[in-house]
């Protein structure tokens, strides 16, 4: 396609071309204005991506204010390619989470894979060594074989592209619920190691430095990638497959280690990844955030297809390329460190005084734009927010326990649900132990991998009911921060800061938007509360499919500090004899848990549980602490399914039982999801200390050696069923579903 053929500028106008790439009748005006002539087809392109809601964030920035971004470890908040905060020692951890999901609707592969590519580009442009990668998944009910194929293939994609880079998946979680029958949601987050003397952000100075452009070549893969991932989907979504990149993690493996060796030498400027909306993106944010302008000739471009015109190259968002800024004359040592890795540094541009984004091709100006008018000044937009009905017909409830007849029965079934059940058969498919840091794998509250050359480790997990916020948005919001507090602190960790993946329906609906400013709210209450700043994240809107929005989904990545390995707690118990403890009294809260969803045919309705920040921080202060004094042998929180549930997953895999006895309604005491509580295991000579350091800690019962589950309630026995079984129905849930006809 030669540049002859694309729409003249004019046409662009009368026949509204812009609208097919995603720009409004005021935006386009707009970009008029700010050019002072009509845009031609290339920089017609270049607006319609970076105001894309996916790469400015237009409707969600005035949400994104809310958050608290500071505190004292924070190195870098939000704005660059991650967070990093503090972890002593001249160290930092880097991390963020990503969203890949209208890409993992049509091509789940391919969509997963190239998310978890985007993610640990995300983190090496920063100058740090990707060590870990986790994920949070939402699918529909793995009853259809459209819901299958997609949950196979998303989990192949994270796993292919993850074991062939060398990465461990060490954690995650995964929930199904028929909201996410036609969207599923695929979240990436990786964690990274870096030097505080390492650390590299995204920028163009210095005029006259030359834009190296370094990686796999350009194709035409990936365009108005961005401007998909802002559009709801539809039947007609199939026709965007072409939208989808392809990742090649090889390629990606020699760009790791060859940007970490650039990071020591001192002509590097800048260095950005080519994420969504590729070259543009990169070229005017880098320009942008320096106050500098940027001229490239794409002539020189590394091109993996003939005739590419230069809105293909600027909107391709093909993988494993990333744009550098080094000093003038020094091109020859980038290029020589390149080639030793078999990759091409290409130098395609210089860095310029006048604030312009200006793209040369075949001898003519092909775009000429302020740089800050793509990366700054997109249009923000407040949009009407309106508390639904539902919400109101929902917090009218009162409060009501689902029937149970037989509690042992019960209690299996729950263990069966998939969002409960053992997800081993995914993660057995990642390589969690390459590198050999990982201290603790997939299974327990929180992955841990320790750091190499000190006594300390790191804990990281993901985390969100969606099924609270839906309920109730703001109490959602900060269940979702508290009960990913709680995982880091069964691991023993403190909690140093939260990344964000907040995916909800389309902004254009009222009710959507009140769920993300309420959820918003609820989220930064507990960040506060909890001292656990949001140090980055993703926005990803238009999670609907033909007008049926998900559940609010806001995932909440969070990473905290073992200072010492000898702290790292799990969930499991550890031996016979040991006193079992609950912290936290159940109540009478079953909207949105997993018996209410498994009793009432998928439906959840009334209120959300509540949540006490004051008392939550209390009880993980306290709780951390007495990990610290080594006087606690095993913790774990109570979230789905309630105490039963938790209960039996402490006993999983250990070869003991338990024989406990607790006070109260049954069917609360055994199965409410009340928030704010842990069951801990303690030996028994510790039982002074631990009472006297957990305040709120009840004493229940003991570990047997018995592999039976024994539970009294009131003084009567309600659940007597070998573990063993309980096992087998938690174990075999998911290859079961997959295995059945559709």
């Amino acid at each position: 396609m030669s540049l002859t053929l694309e729409p003249n500028p004019q046409q662009i106008k009368d026949e509204k071309l812009y609208r097919t790439m995603g720009l409004t009748d005021e935006e386009f005006e707009k970009a008029t204005e700010i050019i002072g002539r009509l845009p031609n087809y290339t920089e017609t392109g270049l607006f319609s991506v970076m105001w894309s809601e996916h790469c400015s964030y237009k409707n969600s920035k005035p949400v994104l204010r809310k958050f608290p971004t500071e505190g004292e470890h924070v190195l870098q908040g939000p704005g660059e390619g991650a967070g990093i905060v503090d972890i002593g020692d001249g160290q930092a951890v880097v991390f963020k989470i990503e969203s890949h999901n209208h890409p993992s609707a049509i091509e789940p592969y391919q969509g997963a894979a190239t998310g978890v590519g985007g993610i640990i580009r995300d983190v090496f442009s920063m100058g740090a060594r990707p060590v870990a990668i986790l994920n949070s998944l939402r699918f529909g009910e793995l009853e259809t074989s459209r819901v299958k194929y997609l949950f196979e293939e998303v989990v192949a994609g994270i796993a292919g592209y993850g074991n062939c880079i060398g990465i461990p998946t060490v954690g995650g979680e995964i929930q199904f619920d028929p909201s996410y029958d036609g969207n599923p949601l695929v979240n990436a987050m990786c964690v990274g190691l870096i030097d505080h003397k390492d650390i590299q952000k995204g920028q163009a100075k210095g005029v006259g430095n030359t834009v190296m452009y370094v990686g796999a070549k350009t194709g035409r893969d990936g365009i108005h990638g961005a401007t998909f991932a802002s559009e709801e989907l539809s039947e007609s979504s199939e026709e965007k497959r072409p939208a989808v990149q392809v990742g090649d993690p090889f390629m990606e493996k020699l760009l790791l280690e060859a940007c970490l060796e650039l990071i020591h030498n001192d002509a590097l400027i800048g260095i950005q990844d080519m994420g969504a909306a590729g070259l543009t993106s990169s070229s005017a944010e880098m320009a942008s955030k320096s106050g500098s302008g940027m001229e490239m000739n794409l002539d020189l471009i590394p091109q993996r297809e003939t005739g590419m015109t230069p809105y293909e190259m600027m909107l391709s968002e093909s993988q494993e390329r990333m744009l550098i800024v080094v000093k003038k004359g020094r091109e020859k040592e980038i290029e020589d460190l390149f080639a030793k890795y078999g990759l091409e540094a290409a130098s395609v541009g210089v860095v310029t005084d006048d604030k312009m984004l200006r793209l040369l091709h075949k001898g003519e100006v092909a775009a000429e734009v302020p740089v800050d008018a793509l990366a700054e000044d997109a249009p923000v937009y407040h949009k009407p927010s309106a508390e639904p009905q539902y919400f109101r017909d929902f917090q009218a409830m009162e409060p009501k326990t689902p029937e149970v007849a037989d509690y042992n029965e019960t209690l299996v079934k729950l263990l069966q649900q998939p969002t409960i059940s053992s997800k081993e058969w995914v993660y057995d498919q990642y390589d969690y132990q390459v590198r050999t840091n990982t201290v603790v794998a997939p299974g327990s509250d929180a992955a841990v991998i320790r750091l190499r050359g000190t006594n300390k480790a790191l804990a990281m997990t993901t985390d969100c009911n969606s099924r609270y916020i839906y309920l109730d948005p703001k109490t959602g919001g900060k269940i979702a921060v508290a009960e990913a507090a709680r995982n880091i602190i069964c691991s023993g960790a403190s909690p140093l800061a939260i990344t964000d993946g907040l995916n909800y329906g389309s902004p254009e609906n009222p009710g959507v938007f009140w769920q993300l400013e309420e959820s918003a709210d609820g989220i930064s209450e507990a960040c506060l509360a909890l001292q656990s700043p949001v140090i980055g994240g993703n926005v990803s809107l238009y999670n609907e499919t033909n007008g049926t929005a998900i559940y609010p989904t806001p995932i909440i990545g969070m990473v905290g500090l073992i200072e010492d390995v000898a702290h790292i707690t799990t969930q499991a118990a550890k031996q016979a004899g040991d006193l079992v403890y609950v912290i936290g009294d159940a109540e009478n809260e079953f909207g949105g848990s997993e018996l209410q969803k498994m009793t009432n045919g998928g439906e959840i309705f009334g209120k959300s549980p509540v949540i006490d920040l004051t008392v939550e921080k209390a009880r993980q202060d306290a709780l951390l602490a007495a990990i610290q004094t080594g006087i606690v042998q095993s913790a774990h929180d109570i979230s789905e399914g309630g105490f039963a549930v938790a209960l039996v997953e402490k006993l999983f895999g250990t070869g003991f039982g338990a024989n406990v006895s607790l006070e109260g309604e049954a069917t609360a005491a055994l199965f409410a999801e009340t928030q704010s509580r842990f069951i801990v295991t303690v030996k028994a000579e510790n039982k002074e200390a631990f009472e006297a350091a957990v305040k709120d800690a009840k004493h229940i019962g003991e570990v047997t050696a018995e592999q039976v589950v024994s539970i009294q309630v009131n003084g009567e026995e309600v659940v007597q069923a070998p573990v063993k079984k309980c096992e087998d129905a938690w174990k075999g849930a998911i290859p079961c579903l997959l295995n059945s006809e559709a």
